[in-house]
């Protein structure tokens, strides 16, 4: 019995605890434990109405790990993987800061302040996690000759 994304006969075990020793694997499993304790953060206070932004990206991490872990981005190739992180950290960043600010000047009770934080700490890592997939999507330009090679 195989597994279609385990490469080379390894477990899906032996490649998610590959990918948690890799920076972006470490970072997306950061990022699901921090949405995790939000949850459970907004979902005790009476601020819920952002309960959702954290329950989404919980669920977007947890894809996108078993995405890259699996290495079902090499071969789902109709969607460009890359790209869509970057997306999603970035819209991630700005709902969590956003988020955050509003239930702190809210004066909510302890446990929304509580998520609040958490959420502030989670808007700079997905910001982090943005800023370190860029570079990565960026293509190098070859050289193209501007003069006629065959000399005139």
């Amino acid at each position: 019995m195989s597994d279609s994304g385990a490469q080379g006969g390894e477990s899906c075990m032996s490649l998610f605890n590959n990918y948690l020793r890799t920076r972006k694997g470490i970072i997306l499993a950061a990022e699901t434990v921090l949405c995790f304790v939000i949850v459970v953060c907004y979902g005790a206070s009476n601020v819920r109405g952002y309960l959702a932004v954290a329950v989404i990206e919980l669920v977007f991490c947890i894809v996108y790990f078993v995405v890259f872990a699996g290495k079902y981005d090499k071969q789902l190739t109709f969607l460009h993987w890359g790209w869509s992180d970057f997306l999603r950290c970035a819209v991630a960043c700005l709902l969590f800061l956003i988020t955050s600010l509003i239930t702190l000047i809210s004066r909510s009770d302890g446990a929304g302040i509580a998520g609040a934080v958490f959420g502030l700490l989670a808007g700079i890592l997905f910001g982090y996690d943005g800023y370190i997939t860029l570079p990565l999507l960026r293509k190098p330009h070859a050289a193209v000759p501007t003069e006629n090679q065959e000399g005139v």
